[in-house]
């Protein structure tokens, strides 16, 4: 068995979207899954399962979550591993011992296209990135929701599925993660 993280993509507590975590739970573990906890209303959900194709247990959950609240959000599937590689290689801590309240993460369903990553160019203001495979590093000084950096903006740029998290949630999901 190996631990998971499913990160939800435009899920919220209230609204449009409302996916209540504890009947998430339930239906991931009626569904099979094992130890399933969530993190926060955001939807971050951890849980154990054997070996099986990312791909397709994404899209199992994408589908549980379609047949539970009659809509469909993306569902990317990552692995501990993957969030302890982000976690030691967030070039704005490393290099530059940047502010943890003005990092975030932008996790992306693949590595983009090198065309569409030559052709990303943006005037931010004082943000930044930095794509590093199938993750976006990004510094936010005047926070998040100021940005233009959204999950929609490299969505459009990059033609993928992309979903963020602070870095505050990336710590503590690895946390939570690796005491399971």
């Amino acid at each position: 068995m190996k631990t998971q993280i499913i990160l939800l993509r435009g899920v919220t507590p209230a609204g449009k979207n409302k996916v209540p975590m504890g009947l998430l739970r339930e239906a991931l573990e009626a569904a099979g899954l094992k130890n399933v906890r969530t993190y926060i209303q955001s939807g971050n959900v951890l849980f154990r399962e054997k070996k099986t194709d990312d791909w397709i247990l994404g899209k199992t959950i994408a589908e549980k979550i379609a047949e539970l609240f009659g809509f469909t959000v993306p569902v990317l599937v990552k692995e501990l591993s993957e969030l302890e590689t982000v976690l030691a290689g967030n070039p704005f801590i490393n290099e530059r011992n940047s502010d943890i309240k003005s990092l975030h993460v932008t996790f992306l369903s693949r590595v983009p296209e090198p065309t569409f990553v030559e052709k990303l160019a943006v005037q931010a203001g004082n943000d930044e990135f930095i794509i590093a495979g199938n993750v976006i590093y990004l510094y936010c000084p005047d926070g998040y929701g100021r940005t233009k950096l959204t999950n929609t903006f490299f969505e459009n740029k990059l033609k993928i599925v992309a979903t963020t998290r602070n870095w505050k949630t990336i710590i503590e999901l690895v946390n939570l993660a690796r005491a399971m």
